[in-house]
């Protein structure tokens, strides 16, 4: 069962009244505190309770840095301002973003674990939340960035897988062409070799029968040139 909406209207019973301005106190300092640090805002919070107690809190400028600078801004808003107040205001803003520096640097030593003698246990936790938070958000990152490395090295992996594919076809189709140059160049070859056959053995039977047809020439002439001599 949810809670109910509580009725924004005064507190009469004292201790509920008191119960409940110190529980919302706490929360409002502690949204102050966190607004001051994540935008680096000047921030002055003032509370007086019903008792008349003041609680208040100031960001790194201090109070009395932050008072000021809203009476010059609201007597500049106002169009009042004269030039010594002009000279005034720039030098407490120079003054001001000194100090803000300083304080940032600071803090920076203190996230690294420096200066930290006379740190209150407040404090310690707020630091402790603000490394959490910075390292939550860098692991973040880190997994982001690693996730997009990743993805883009897989894309790589399946277009040179494609290309490679690509690359067995051709050389496959290469190898057969190459196989079947080799058949047809052998082919040639032995009709080349066949054709010279045939070229060689005309040549020798033609030779034969010349020779054949010039020997009993020859005989006929010896018997004729025995036949003179006697």
């Amino acid at each position: 069962m949810g809670r109910g909406k509580i009725a924004i209207e005064r507190i009469d019973n004292t201790t509920n009244r008191q119960v409940t301005f110190s529980k919302r106190r706490g929360g409002l300092m502690k949204k102050a505190r966190e607004l001051a640090i994540l935008c680096d805002a000047d921030l002055a919070l003032i509370i007086f309770s019903s008792t008349g107690r003041l609680y208040d809190f100031a960001s790194s400028s201090g109070m009395q840095a932050i008072l000021e600078r809203y009476q010059e801004a609201k007597e500049e808003h106002c169009g009042v301002l004269n030039p010594t107040s002009e000279a005034k205001l720039w030098q407490r803003e120079v003054t001001t973003l000194r100090q803000q520096v300083q304080n940032l640097h600071h803090n920076n030593r203190q996230l690294l674990g420096e200066e930290l003698s006379g740190t209150t246990i407040r404090d310690l936790q707020f630091l402790v939340n603000q490394v959490e938070m910075s390292l939550h958000s860098i692991r973040k990152t880190k997994e982001q960035v690693m996730a997009a490395e990743i993805h883009e090295l897989n894309q790589k992996g399946f277009l040179v897988q494609k290309e490679n594919v690509k690359l067995d076809k051709k050389f496959s189709i290469a190898h057969e062409q190459n196989i079947e140059l080799r058949k047809q160049l052998s082919a040639a070859m032995r009709s080349s070799e066949q054709q010279a056959s045939g070229s060689n053995s005309k040549a020798a039977a033609g030779l034969l029968l010349s020779t054949r047809v010039r020997e009993p020439n020859i005989d006929l002439e010896l018997r004729q040139q025995e036949h003179e001599d006697e």
